[in-house]
């Protein structure tokens, strides 16, 4: 991989990684969970957050929030353009 692709694919993963931590924090969860977010870049370029270990309860809240997203439609599914594939 070259030093662009790098830097672009780092670029998605610290964009995703803060987007997922203002949104956690917009869910009232505690910065310590915030804080296990890591932006990360593989081998071949890919971007993503490695979320690590969660207590149960924040996922429970997690997945509450995505559902009523969902049922309420303001939820959808990124097209394969947005994800890469």
């Amino acid at each position: 991989m070259d030093m662009r692709t790098w830097r672009e694919s780092r670029g998605r993963a610290d964009n995703a990684t803060k987007a997922l931590r203002e949104a956690l924090a917009a869910l009232g969860l505690p910065e310590r969970v915030q804080q296990h977010l890591r932006s990360v870049v593989t081998h071949s370029g890919t971007p993503l957050v490695h979320v690590g270990m969660l207590k149960a309860e924040y996922v429970e809240q997690i997945a509450e929030a995505l559902r009523v997203a969902a049922e309420a439609g303001s939820l959808t599914a990124p097209t394969s353009q947005e994800t890469g594939s």
